[in-house]
């Protein structure tokens, strides 16, 4: 094992019970999936073996809302799955169930065993889950969501939390069915980890959201602020059904009402898993490819619809892409899926919204930014090595692909494309499954972070931990390297500084700019193989780029490693979730996600930081270089930053960028104020921004949004 290994790099989660590995002698079991062997996939523990790990519910009671004769609420904490609670029929949803424990313990996770007697009547659908120390003050939910309808358990983690009495409050049945609600049996979990930091240092990990689906891609809806997300074709797998290819199940959650709803996406005959995707000059979300190599669908969040974008001009999935300047896309790449570019090489391509058509350019070529990846090799052609680019729209319409491969390269998008090539990255390997992030785009600033040079291996586990797994073939170590690039004109080679390394390595990750213009990364992976929950990386971290240091923030409840997502709301808060997509009963499944609530957001005694509030924005559109009149009210206003709205998938979130906004007066800037957009639309890139202000503290107000047009 190489190097010192810090002791975080092996916690586990607070899960119900540990993970089981596939039989190793079943020849059946000798195949990969997404490359990685079937066997050294962990599948779910038995349910009583989960259930065996439960805190013991000797002497504790239970009260509800409404039952029927028969079907009390003591059933679904009577140790028995053949007996259920079950409300009265007539009873009015909303319904909760409260659980008294007697004592007050740090808890950390409940699982739900849905009735089985193959009625599904009365699963739960939109669900609460509450904590209380005396019965009386609840609080907000720790947890929230839609779970599917299904009879498996349903396993709800959270922050860990002090509490003696655990409620659960049904807001739907999940079908549709009427409005009973019914458990088997509740169970509730002692937490795993310590209580968790001051919220005024570290931040906290406020409210946990299920989803009825695994959410590898998410995206920000701009006319709503809710967020949109999806797995592929199923809700926990990508591969091997009668769907692939022609349908995508999507999920709603709603900051405003705290709903989640479902929705399966089938007019556009597509599959989106593993896709190419961005927001576009419209704030429309455009996601191309994946498993359906040449679609393109497109959500238009004012009409709430998806329609067919037309067909891409090469098949392609596991691509990056990204806006322009032009508000035209670009992608390029992407041999996951479509057949390999050895073959048919991958190279550039252009989307026009107007008139929803691709445009080949065979003048940007795939093949110089290509990692060298074994399993490429190994293969015989490409595979993995034009994989996610970290791709960035600048200025003139060009493209700057800052990774994952050292090499860099300058992408033209006029005519037919051109390529130059812009340096290596330093001292960097090639960094699959890294990130990149434009944190200052005034002055072309780009933060890149960790990343492994390979993208998945074979490994072969002879027990349940990765501690004494055998490796072999290919080496995904991620890197806690970290680089700063700074971009000027096109076709000219940037800047490439090292700075100081992560305290931890990682790959699968998430990075995400805040309104202070810090970078919150979260989640990942030290060694970088998919579909596993070893090795994970718990503690998140705060870049400064005023000190260029890292600092350790409040640990994640949940891995967040290969399929992960993370984005950032319009409340200055942040989304983290996924995880998994390995087929139903895979243990490293995660459908749901994390609301983390960044220190800026605490008074010094953990209390809630008054924020301010943007009255007034003069336009709810401006052309790059035009200005805008903001008017705020609370406490004193220093300063203003856009943030674009964003989308991800696969660690790839080429939407985002940072823009400080200088007020024409200093000091105060309460009350209306002016301020100037860049002039250039490829700083400014055209589509929907967040609009903050923010005191001298770093407080950050809710958004507002703002269209940014290319003044074309």
């Amino acid at each position: 094992m190489r190097g010192l290994l810090s002791p975080v790099l092996f916690a586990v989660s607070a899960l119900a019970a540990p993970q089981v590995f596939p039989d190793r002698s079943a020849q059946a079991q000798s195949g990969t999936l997404d490359g990685v062997r079937i066997d050294a996939i962990p599948v779910k523990a038995p349910v009583a073996e989960i259930v065996a790990a439960a805190i013991p519910s000797d002497g504790w009671t239970v009260t509800c809302d409404s039952s029927q004769a028969g079907n009390d609420c003591s059933n679904a904490i009577d140790g028995s799955a053949d007996t259920f609670w079950l409300t009265d029929a007539a009873a009015a949803l909303p319904q909760s169930i409260v659980v008294d424990m007697k004592t007050t313990r740090l808890v950390g996770n409940i699982t739900i065993q849905p009735r089985q007697d193959g009625t599904p009547t009365g699963n739960i659908g939109q669900h609460q889950v509450f904590l209380s120390e005396d019965g009386t003050n609840w609080g907000n939910p720790v947890a929230l969501g839609t779970y599917l309808d299904d009879s498996k358990m349903k396993t709800t983690i959270f922050t860990p939390g002090n509490a003696r009495y655990v409620r659960i409050t049904s807001l739907s049945e999940a079908g549709n069915r009427g409005s009973v609600m019914s458990i088997a049996e509740l169970n509730v979990y002692d937490a795993t980890t310590e209580p968790p930091p001051s919220p005024a240092v570290a931040g906290s990990w406020a409210l946990t959201v299920d989803f009825p689906l695994v959410p590898v891609s998410a995206a920000i809806e701009w006319s709503s602020g809710r967020l949109l997300v999806w797995s592929s074709f199923t809700s926990n797998a990508f591969g091997g059904g009668a769907g692939q290819g022609h349908q995508t199940v999507t999920a709603i959650y709603d900051p405003a009402t705290q709903l989640v709803s479902q929705r399966t996406v089938t007019n556009t005959d597509h599959d989106m898993f593993c896709e190419g995707l961005s927001l576009d000059a419209d704030g429309r979300i455009v996601a191309a490819g994946g498993n359906s190599d040449r679609g393109t669908s497109i959500y238009d969040s004012v009409a709430d619809s998806w329609s067919d974008g037309g067909d891409l001009i090469k098949p392609r999935g596991y691509q990056s892409q990204a806006t322009l300047s032009d508000g035209r896309l670009f992608t390029i790449g992407a041999s996951w899926s479509g057949g390999s570019s050895t073959d048919n090489p991958k190279d550039g391509e252009v989307y026009d919204s107007a008139t929803n058509a691709w445009t080949a350019l065979p003048g940007c070529p795939v093949d110089p930014m290509l990692t060298s990846d074994p399993e490429d090799v190994s293969l015989g052609h490409i595979y993995r090595g034009d994989n996610h680019g970290w791709l960035f729209g600048w200025k003139d319409g060009s493209v700057f692909q800052a990774g994952p491969a050292v090499a860099m390269n300058w992408y033209g998008t006029s005519g037919t494309g051109s390529q130059s090539a812009a340096g290596n990255r330093a001292s960097d390997a090639d960094s699959m499954c890294g990130n990149a992030i434009m944190y200052d785009a005034v002055a072309g600033k780009i933060l890149t972070l960790g990343g492994s040079p390979n993208y998945v291996t074979n490994w072969n586990p002879v027990s349940s931990t990765f501690l004494v797994a055998v490796l072999t073939e290919i080496d995904s170590y991620s890197t806690a390297n970290a680089h700063i690039i700074t971009l000027a004109e096109p076709n000219t080679t940037p800047e490439v500084t090292t700075i100081n390394s992560m305290a931890f390595p990682r790959a699968f990750h998430n990075s995400i700019i805040l309104p202070n213009g810090k970078v919150f990364i979260t989640g990942g992976q030290y060694f970088a193989v998919g579909f596993t929950d070893q090795t994970p990386q718990l503690i998140p971290e705060m870049w400064d780029p005023a000190t260029q240091a890292f600092t350790q923030m409040a640990p994640i409840s949940i891995p967040r490693n290969y399929h992960s997502t993370g984005l950032l709301l319009p409340d200055a808060t942040v989304f983290n979730g996924g995880g998994g997509l390995c087929g139903d009963g895979c243990a490293t499944n995660h459908p749901d996600g994390q609301i983390y609530r960044p220190a800026y957001l605490y008074n010094a005694d953990g209390s809630p930081a008054d924020r301010p509030v943007i009255d007034v924005v003069s336009a709810g559109e401006v052309a790059a270089g035009g200005q805008l009149s903001i008017t705020t009210s609370g406490p004193a206003v220093t300063e203003y930053a856009l943030i674009r709205l964003s989308s991800t998938t696969h660690t790839v979130n080429t939407d985002q960028r940072r823009i400080a906004l200088t007020p024409a007066t200093s000091g105060d800037q309460s009350g209306a104020v002016t301020v100037t957009v860049p002039q250039d639309p490829g700083v400014a890139l055209p589509g929907y921004w967040y609009l903050f202000a923010l005191t001298e503290a770093g407080v950050p107000s809710v958004a507002k949004y703002v269209k940014v047009t290319n003044g074309g």
